[in-house]
C-alpha cells in the first residue's frame, strides 16, 4: 500500500453538488418555520375553502365561466397568491433577516459562490410552490373545480411569476433592515390580496383604479391563470409580457442594488 492513499484531497465540492445541498437545507429551513407555512401554505387554503363556499364576495357571471361556480373564479386567483406568498414574501422576510444576523456575509465568503446561493433559493421556492399548487389543486378539485386549457401556459405564467416575485423579494430584503422588510413584505401580500384580482374581481374597482392594478404583476398572473384554466384560452401574451416585464426589472435591480451586510 502507497504512502499517499489516504491523503487528504482539499478543495470545495463540485458547485453541482452544493447548490443541491443548500437548496435542500433552505427547503427543509422553510418548511420547519410555522410561520411560513401559515403564510404560504394555511391562509391559500382557508381562503379557497371560504370563499368558494360562503356566498361572501359575488362573482360576476362573465367570469365564472361555463360551470358558474365560483371555485372556478377563485381557484386560479389562489395559485397567483402562492406563489406571491412564496417566491415574495416569504423570501423576502427570510432572506432579510438572514442578511441582518450575517448569515448571508459568511455564505458569501465559503466555497459557495453567491450566484449559487441565489440559485438554492431559488430551487427552494420552487420546490415549495411545487407542494402548495399541488395541495391547493387537490383542495380545489374537491370542491367541484373544473380546470381547462393548456398546461404548458399554466406552466409558463407560474414560472414568470415566480421570477417577477422573487427579484422584488430580493430587492426588497437587500435593501432594507429586516424589521422594515418584514414590515413592508407583509403589507404588500395584504394589499396585493385585495387589490390584485385574487379574490375580488378587478370589474369591482372604478375604472381609474383598475387601470392600475391591471400592471400588477399578481394581476397579471392570476388574470393569465384565470384566462388560461377558466376560459381555456391559449397563452395571454398581454399578461406574459407584463409579467416579464416585472421579472427584467425585479432581477436586474436586486442585482444591482443588494447589499450582503
Amino acid at each position: 500500500m502507497s504512502t499517499g492513499t489516504y491523503a487528504p484531497k482539499p478543495g470545495a465540492a463540485p458547485v453541482g453538488r452544493m447548490i443541491a445541498a443548500q437548496a435542500a437545507l433552505e427547503t427543509r429551513m422553510l418548511l420547519r418555520n410555522g410561520e411560513q407555512l401559515l403564510l404560504t401554505v394555511v391562509i391559500p387554503s382557508l381562503l379557497l375553502v371560504l370563499f368558494s363556499t360562503v356566498d361572501i364576495v359575488t362573482v360576476p357571471v362573465s367570469t365564472t365561466g361555463g360551470s358558474g361556480k365560483a371555485v372556478d373564479f377563485l381557484a386560479p386567483g389562489v395559485l397567483a397568491l402562492a406563489v406571491l406568498s412564496t417566491a415574495f414574501t416569504g423570501q423576502a422576510i427570510a432572506t432579510g433577516f438572514e442578511r441582518r444576523y450575517g448569515v448571508l456575509k459568511r455564505l458569501g465568503a465559503s466555497p459557495l459562490p453567491r450566484w449559487a446561493l441565489m440559485t438554492a433559493k431559488t430551487l427552494a421556492v420552487l420546490v415549495t410552490e411545487v407542494l402548495q399548487i399541488a395541495l391547493l389543486t387537490a383542495i380545489a378539485l374537491a370542491l367541484g373545480w373544473s380546470p381547462q386549457g393548456d398546461p404548458g401556459s399554466v406552466l409558463l405564467l407560474l414560472v414568470l411569476g415566480t421570477a417577477a416575485f422573487s427579484g422584488l423579494g430580493l430587492l426588497m430584503a437587500g435593501t432594507l433592515r429586516a424589521e422594515a422588510t418584514l414590515a413592508a413584505a407583509n403589507l404588500v401580500f395584504l394589499l396585493l390580496l385585495v387589490g390584485g384580482g385574487v379574490i375580488v374581481p378587478l370589474e369591482k374597482f372604478p375604472d381609474a383604479a383598475r387601470s392600475v392594478l391591471e400592471l400588477l404583476p399578481i394581476s397579471a398572473l392570476s388574470d393569465g391563470l384565470r384566462a388560461v384554466l377558466q376560459g381555456g384560452a391559449a397563452l395571454p401574451w398581454g399578461d406574459a409580457l407584463t409579467l416579464a416585464v416585472w421579472a427584467a426589472l425585479g432581477l436586474g435591480a436586486a442585482a444591482k442594488f443588494f447589499r450582503w451586510e
